[in-house]
């Protein structure tokens, strides 16, 4: 099998992780639910997993990492946290469905930074054009489709300038390129666990700048008297039994990413993106979405003339090779880049992916090529 669906969810991890959620399952309770020593070590890994977080982003309080299910969960605290009926809320042209719902959902005016795909400044100045008329701002560090990189720390900077907040999805880029809370002065910054953090399905994070609404009520383990969620973080954003084995996993991807570096990853994938954009560039029919360097992380999407993606992409399946197809979630980034009516078949690499799985997979898609004419 060849795995090249990482901006979906990681497939291969750290031996580590696995681990750790074994460890986790066998040795610990609910965290905050008691004092005996299964609940104090569940509420030991979760801190841990916080700590983890805190120095990956640059976070200065681990109780300003909130978890969560997945980076839909944290988009929707952020966005229910700042947005009401017909607040004015400006997004980039590259944003998934977990922001345009509940942005929808929620009866938000949305205005969009329109601008061409892999131009960086021209995405500033679309932003810098409309920033005077919005509330709020959402913005994807990467697209999803593309693995376009949007300019969110000067977008941060023209925020601050115009005091509108500043809603990141960092769900391309954790674990992958620089994610610096601090630097951002961002009121949220939401991520998966299973994506470039390389832990299990089931996790996120959300960094906080602001309390935030909560989202669900219930126990926490924390001023049970009172029959409202409690006024500090991360208590007020964390209702219910927390996923413990999944924090433990977690843990131990981000801190395989801490060992090895995100410049490292980086780096690894920008070689990588640059091999596969040139060979499947090479082939007849392929049409490449390739952006210049320092404009594209280690996503990569191209169509093939005349044939279905959703098509080809089966037939690639059945040869034992896992790529996206479709519209990925994210028909604004499409509508932006002009893919709307074809979708795109997405590539998407992460630490472990070799030089010689791209060999192989360029050579299939090849050889069907040549079969399908």
């Amino acid at each position: 099998m060849i795995y090249l669906d990482s901006a979906a969810t990681s497939l291969v991890k750290p031996l580590s992780v696995g681990r750790e959620m074994l460890r986790a399952m066998r040795s610990c309770a609910s965290p905050g639910r008691g004092g005996h020593e299964p609940a104090m070590c569940a509420a030991e890994t979760v801190y841990r997993c916080r700590e983890t977080a805190a120095r990956l982003f640059n976070v200065p309080d681990p109780e300003r990492v909130v978890l969560t299910m997945n980076a839909t969960h944290g988009l929707n605290l952020a966005i229910r946290s700042l947005v009401k009926p017909g607040t004015r809320v400006l997004i980039s042209g590259y944003e998934h469905n977990s922001v345009t719902r509940p942005l929808h959902l929620l009866g938000a005016e949305i205005l969009v930074a329109e601008s061409p795909l892999f131009d960086q400044d021209a995405a500033l100045e679309a932003f810098r054009a409309r920033l005077a008329d919005a509330e709020l701002v959402v913005c994807t560090h990467v697209s999803n489709v593309f693995g376009f990189i949007l300019p969110v720390y000067e977008l941060a900077g023209l925020c601050r300038e115009y005091t509108v907040p500043l809603i990141v999805d960092a769900s391309q880029s954790a674990g992958i390129l620089d994610v610096d809370f601090t630097r951002l002065g961002a009121a949220f910054v939401a991520m998966p666990g299973h994506k470039g953090l390389l832990g299990p399905q089931g996790t996120g994070l959300l960094l906080c700048g602001r309390e935030g609404e909560p989202l669900l009520a219930g126990g926490s383990g924390s001023d049970s008297r009172e029959q409202t969620m409690p006024d500090w973080l991360p208590d007020r954003l964390e209702a219910g039994t927390h996923n413990v084995p999944g924090a433990a996993g977690l843990t131990a991807g981000m801190q395989y990413v801490l060992e090895r570096g995100t410049s490292s990853i980086a780096a690894h994938e920008q070689t990588l993106l640059a091999e596969l954009t040139e060979r499947l560039s090479a082939l007849d029919g392929v049409e490449v979405f390739a952006g210049p360097t320092g404009t594209q992380s280690g996503v990569l999407s191209f169509r093939l003339r005349d044939f279905d993606c959703e098509e080809a992409a089966q037939l690639l399946t059945s040869h034992g090779v896992c790529v996206r197809s479709g519209l990925h979630c994210a028909p604004l980034a499409h509508r932006s880049a002009g893919t709307l009516e074809t979708g795109t078949i997405r590539a998407s690499l992460s630490p472990f992916t070799s030089a010689a799985e791209l060999s192989r997979f360029v050579g299939i898609l090849g050889e069907l090529l040549r079969r399908i004419r």
